[in-house]
């Protein structure tokens, strides 16, 4: 069994070309959970009125951000692996099937792909996100530097879950958290170099699209690697 974990915030422009690129891969006991985050327009009731019981929709009282609304759906995924997914992008026919046949065939705990890269009209900005984003494959120094992991071309086993959750106050994003704590534990991390979505870059993104100021930039660094020091050290009591 898997968990799909979706973040929603005013997304009824694109929550349901998500979700049936998604579901059209699930089987009937797959999970997938949506935490909405107070959106202002029709997104939740357009996934309750498409897709009734089938998606699990739980809404926050008050606006908690996006990570702590991935926070939230993963401590309520129960499925034996867990896929991080936008809200606005389209999933390729193959993207679970290639991900779990990576799962089975090696131990891997984390696995990460690459994804094409298009504009709000469906036209490829670039076949590599990796190349676009300038994503590397490195070690913990160099994803403190420049987080090489983007949350929805990632997915992980379950048992990751009580060593990611709660996320930490200081740590600049949820996906690169996963990550960092996945290396810390020493396991497992698989690469996959096929696009497997389609990744939407629309200009009203929530995450992906914000340049930061340098001190903003130096400010969520110095909080991750505070908060590493912080895991190491209860990892040692």
């Amino acid at each position: 069994m898997i968990s799909v974990c979706i973040a929603t915030y005013n997304g009824s422009n694109f929550i349901t070309r998500q979700l049936d690129s998604v579901l059209a891969q699930l089987g009937e006991n797959d999970q997938v959970v949506v935490v909405d985050d107070c959106s202002k327009d029709r997104t939740v009731q357009m996934i309750q009125e498409t897709y009734g019981d089938r998606v699990e929709v739980y809404v926050n009282e008050q606006n908690l951000g996006v990570m702590k609304s991935f926070e939230k759906a993963i401590s309520k995924a129960t499925g034996d692996i867990l896929f991080l997914c936008d809200q606005d992008d389209i999933w390729l026919e193959n993207k679970v099937e290639t991900v779990l046949s990576v799962f089975a065939q090696t131990d891997a705990t984390l696995v990460a792909h690459d994804a094409y890269v298009t504009d709000g009209e469906g036209n490829i900005l670039s076949t590599s996100w990796n190349k676009y984003n300038n994503n590397q494959e490195q070690g913990i120094l160099g994803n403190i530097i420049k987080n090489g992991f983007t949350g929805c071309c990632m997915a992980f086993k379950k048992e990751l879950v009580s060593n990611i959750v709660p996320f930490p106050e200081k740590i600049e994003m949820h996906d690169q958290w996963i990550a960092l704590v996945c290396m810390m534990e020493n396991k497992k991390i698989v690469y996959v170099k096929e696009p497997l979505m389609k990744y939407v870059r629309h200009g009203g993104n929530v995450t992906g699209t914000r340049k930061r100021p340098l001190g903003e930039k130096l400010k969520g660094r110095v909080g991750t690697v505070q908060e590493i020091l912080r895991y190491k050290m209860a990892s040692k009591r």
